[in-house]
């Protein structure tokens, strides 16, 4: 009977170990690009040249904007911005926090935090709505394996 119980849940974690593996063997990059509603994301990703940074080690939270929030801007501002690596690498680190913040880890009030371009953003959580800055956070807990990803519907700009 042992026997039979030691081999049963080995079987078992063989079987699972390559599907827990799969969750989070993605970087931030290949998880938000493979989400679906990332991709304008992901393309001003790579013009930024930001692909390398964001597939390293981490940990990183990024608070990422979706592509309703990217069409959401002013007619023309993402071409401007996807022609100009150094305003778009700007803007996109500021959608980055060092560390791996989870929703759970939000306090309940406002925090302002330092992004990674130096530039001090402001989370608030209140009544389970968490923001950064003018931004609401629709999606939690995308986890990678350098961090985590929170959906946001805007793109925010660094003051």
């Amino acid at each position: 009977m042992f026997r039979r119980t030691v081999l049963a849940l080995g079987t078992a974690a063989l079987m699972a170990g390559p599907a827990l593996a799969e969750t989070h063997s993605m970087d931030i990059v290949d998880t938000a690009a493979g989400a679906g509603n990332f991709n304008t994301l992901a393309t001003a990703i790579e013009a930024a040249g930001l692909t390398e940074t964001l597939k390293g080690e981490g940990p990183f939270t990024v608070f990422a904007p979706n592509d309703d929030a990217f069409a959401a801007l002013p007619a023309g501002t993402l071409d401007t911005l996807l022609a100009d690596p150094e305003a778009l690498a700007e803007i996109l680190t500021y959608h980055v926090v060092p560390g791996a913040v989870m929703s759970s880890d939000i306090e309940v009030g406002i925090m302002p935090v330092t992004t990674v371009n130096g530039a001090e953003a402001t989370v608030t959580n209140s009544d389970d709505v968490i923001s950064i800055d003018d931004a609401t956070v629709v999606g939690v807990d995308i986890e990678a394996s350098n961090g985590v990803i929170h959906e946001i519907d805007a793109v925010i700009m660094p003051q």
